[in-house]
């Protein structure tokens, strides 16, 4: 049990509505004897919100607080992520990592407007999500408590965790032939648990729930033209989109082509390797195009230094550090940098493959004079000096190795 919680004080629970934190309301007016306050953040998993808000009272909730944050989500998280580039272990494109400081930030705002002692969240002491829930929590608010129910509790899992829904009457859409544990936003969808967690086994058809299989997807290929101005996604198509309608236009797209699937063993925080699904489809897009004017409006020197910075930021992000000293200042470079990424990038979406084939921008550094094969302003001549400074290294090198008689 958490010290300094009294019954009769105000709990604020980040709030879904899925199994974990639908018995975590109960539980907590059980074993603490507080008021709950449920707080829910859209961002954009789709949930009838209202079912939600009529679920946690139902569950003995005493206030819901319901926030719409798509807008903030798209614009202050996951856009300037995309920026950095940043991408876990080169596959996960961090869906559910750069959701949690938002959701804890805005936790922290509805625990000071109810005046509550603590906080609590669904994340198993298993998982990352603990470690960013908190971390966020304590960036904003150091002194209030937080209370875990699985660091606790003697339920051990899902299964015990459905039977205590059950003896509490309260709808759960987990079962135990589809147990798997789900987060959804605006920029992807993550699967786990059940059989994924053998990594044996191929993903089973019935995980998926947002994109086409890419076997079955259109047999003929689409075009997107995705518009930026300085590292942010503004026009589909030539047309100006705000954040939202331009992201779940992409989803949508996506989706249809089968793009964004992802299977993937990754390293948790805590130490244990663990085995996720993930559909990602308007953020696989956006990554690609990014990605393609980045290469022609960056230099080679800071290209080179972006890619150090995004495996810095993955990091950051996937351990729940987005609110640090280190990420601020890394987004320092990165708005520098992608002061110059505007323009527009031609994708093919086909079969589950987002493919940059054109881009242009004013910021363009690419020379066609220079670059072509067919005369142009290019000193072949200049090549041969250039290269005898560059090798010099490796010709100093040998002439040693002689002289020690190791050549």
């Amino acid at each position: 049990m958490v010290d300094g919680i009294h019954p009769g004080d105000t709990v604020v629970l980040a709030y879904s509505g899925g199994l974990d934190t639908s018995i975590i309301i109960p539980w907590l007016k059980e074993n603490y004897g507080v008021e709950v306050v449920a707080f829910c953040a859209d961002l954009g998993q789709g949930d009838d919100l209202d079912k939600v808000r009529d679920k946690a009272f139902a569950s003995g909730a005493k206030a819901v607080v319901i926030k719409d944050l798509r807008q903030e989500f798209l614009t202050d998280y996951a856009f300037p992520m995309l920026k950095s580039q940043a991408i876990y272990e080169n596959v996960y494109l961090l869906g559910t990592a750069i959701a949690r400081p938002l959701i804890a930030k805005h936790l922290v705002e509805v625990a000071r407007e109810y005046h509550a002692t603590a906080v609590a969240h669904g994340a198993t002491g298993k998982g990352n999500d603990q470690v960013r829930f908190e971390l966020g929590v304590m960036a904003w608010a150091p002194d209030l408590k937080v209370i875990a129910p699985w660091r606790e509790w003697n339920i051990t899992g899902r299964n015990e965790a459905m039977a205590y829904a059950k003896e509490h009457n309260i709808p759960v859409s987990a079962t135990p032939s589809s147990p798997y544990s789900r987060d959804q936003n605006l920029w992807h969808i993550s699967h786990e648990g059940g059989v994924l967690e053998d990594p044996s086994v191929k993903t089973p058809p019935d995980v998926y729930t947002w994109t086409t299989d890419p076997l079955e997807a259109p047999n003929t290929p689409q075009w997107v033209r995705v518009g930026f101005d300085k590292g942010v996604p503004v026009a589909i198509n030539g047309e100006e989109r705000e954040p939202i309608d331009l992201m779940q236009t992409l989803n949508q797209l996506g989706a249809q082509h089968g793009i964004g699937r992802v299977t993937m063993v990754e390293n948790r925080l805590v130490g244990m390797k663990s085995r996720g699904v993930y559909e990602t489809p308007g953020g696989t897009i956006l990554y690609a195009a990014h990605h393609g004017l980045t290469s022609l409006t960056w230099d080679r020197e800071t290209q080179a230094f972006a890619q150090t910075v995004a495996l810095r930021m993955a990091r950051l992000i996937y351990d729940g550090l987005w609110f640090s000293a280190l990420r601020e200042s890394l987004m320092a470079f990165v708005n520098t940098a992608n002061e110059v990424v505007t323009g527009e990038v031609d994708v093919m979406l086909y079969k589950g493959s987002a493919t940059v084939h054109a881009m242009t921008s004013p910021f363009s550094l690419y020379s066609a004079d220079l670059a072509t094969f067919d005369g142009g302003q290019y000193n072949h001549h200049d090549a041969e000096g250039f290269i005898h400074l560059f090798g010099l290294p490796l010709a100093v090198r040998q002439r040693l190795l002689q002289q020690r008689g190791d050549a």
